[in-house]
């Protein structure tokens, strides 16, 4: 006889998947009525019901980080979604400088912190680009907030991202064969097997990205909300199995996409988009335990003013490279303090390998800082010009 096995509790993931739910949409109505970001607040909630927080919530964190990854993936679909492939073509080709001088600027800090903490250099090299790389996700989401997709300095910023993604996907592969020791051989065929995923992406981008998008196009949302939600999705987990960025494939997608369906993607996917991107910024905070995050806020903190001071001179340095100036030029510079997911990531592949452990409590908090630190930077970057401007008028 056949004894069926208990069902799981789903009335209770339900419960608390609810009321996590309202609890961001109250957040979201406070950010709102006060006029600032929502993302410091998500991460805080997060923060507070994860492991060793507040009221810890028992909820299926599979399924959870499952909606976070979703999340990044519209985020940078939506971005690209933005610009066309000849624009993505065109910044990268004026911004190669300036993600040079971003790399250079940004990487030092963390490897040099590294190697004075007596960490082996490999680690500190995986430390150099947890401080490098800012979180396309959360500047994606700081310019949807803010209604700066199409300003001024949105394709600087968006240069800069492309770049430092494009950097992760060389980076990714190789750091991940180094630290586990791989010959020289698996190293190399893992970079070239990424480099070239990431180039015939682009090539179908920018030479089928029309005729992509007059054979997809259809007058029902329904169908446009599932193909482009199904493209994305299987188009992001292709990217990631070849040790290349979700978040690249996604864009990408979104890149390749023109006309008249970027518009009405744009609008039937807004909505997912949201929900997703809540869950993200609210399961990396899940994932961060406070009393593991105390011991090293002093180091991650002078980190933090580091490296923000860094970003804004390597976005500035860039902005004046695409010919940008006054509040643009700061505005660049500030957006791209955030950092996020490519973080955690390069932190997890240093740990799992065995790495020197205290990277993944450092790199916590320095991430969260951050981002905390970046939405209201990039909000505060006009008042902040407009009183340097007043007081230099002055004088």
């Amino acid at each position: 006889m056949l004894i069926a096995a208990a069902p799981p509790d789903v009335s209770s993931v339900f419960i608390e998947l609810g009321a996590a739910t309202l609890g961001l949409a109250l957040l979201s109505r406070f950010a709102s009525r006060f006029g600032f970001s929502s993302i410091p607040l998500y991460l805080l909630a997060g923060l507070a019901f994860g492991n060793g927080g507040l009221l810890p919530l028992a909820f299926s964190k599979d399924f959870v980080h499952v909606g976070a990854e979703i999340g990044v993936v519209l985020l940078l679909f939506m971005l690209g979604l933005e610009y066309t492939g000849s624009e993505l073509t065109d910044s990268l080709r004026t911004g190669v400088r300036g993600g040079i001088i971003d790399f250079v600027l940004n990487f030092s800090p963390g490897a040099i912190a590294g190697l004075i903490l007596g960490w082996p250099p490999v680690v500190a090299a995986a430390f150099g680009g947890i401080t490098y790389v800012s979180s396309s996700g959360i500047i994606a989401k700081v310019l949807h907030e803010l209604g700066r997709e199409s300003s001024a300095e949105t394709p600087a910023i968006v240069s800069i991202l492309v770049f430092e993604d494009l950097a992760m996907a060389l980076f990714l592969p190789l750091l991940s064969v180094v630290l586990t020791g791989r010959s020289g051989s698996g190293a190399v065929i893992s970079v070239l097997g990424a480099l070239t995923a990431v180039a015939l992406a682009l090539l179908v981008a920018l030479r089928f990205g029309p005729r992509l998008s007059r054979s997809f196009s259809h007058g029902s949302d329904e169908i446009i909300l599932l193909t482009c939600f199904g493209i994305v999705l299987l188009v992001s987990g292709l990217a990631q199995r070849i040790q290349v960025s979700a978040a690249v494939g996604a864009f990408l997608v979104g890149i390749a996409l023109s006309g008249p369906l970027a518009k009405q993607a744009h609008r039937v996917l807004s909505p997912v988009r949201d929900l997703f991107a809540a869950v993200f910024f609210f399961f990396f905070g899940l994932q961060v335990a406070p009393k593991e995050l105390l011991p090293v806020l002093p180091l991650a903190m002078t980190l933090v003013v580091i490296t923000a001071a860094t970003k804004l001179l390597s976005g500035w340095w860039a902005a004046r490279l695409a010919a940008l100036h006054g509040a643009s030029a700061l505005r660049v510079g500030a957006t791209l303090i955030a950092r996020g997911e490519f973080s955690i990531v390069i932190a997890g592949l240093a740990v799992a390998a065995g790495a020197e452990p205290k990277v993944a409590s450092v790199a916590a908090a320095y991430v969260l800082l951050c981002a905390i630190a970046g939405p209201l930077a990039a909000r505060a970057a006009d008042p902040i010009f407009a009183l340097i401007a007043g007081r230099s008028s002055r004088k």
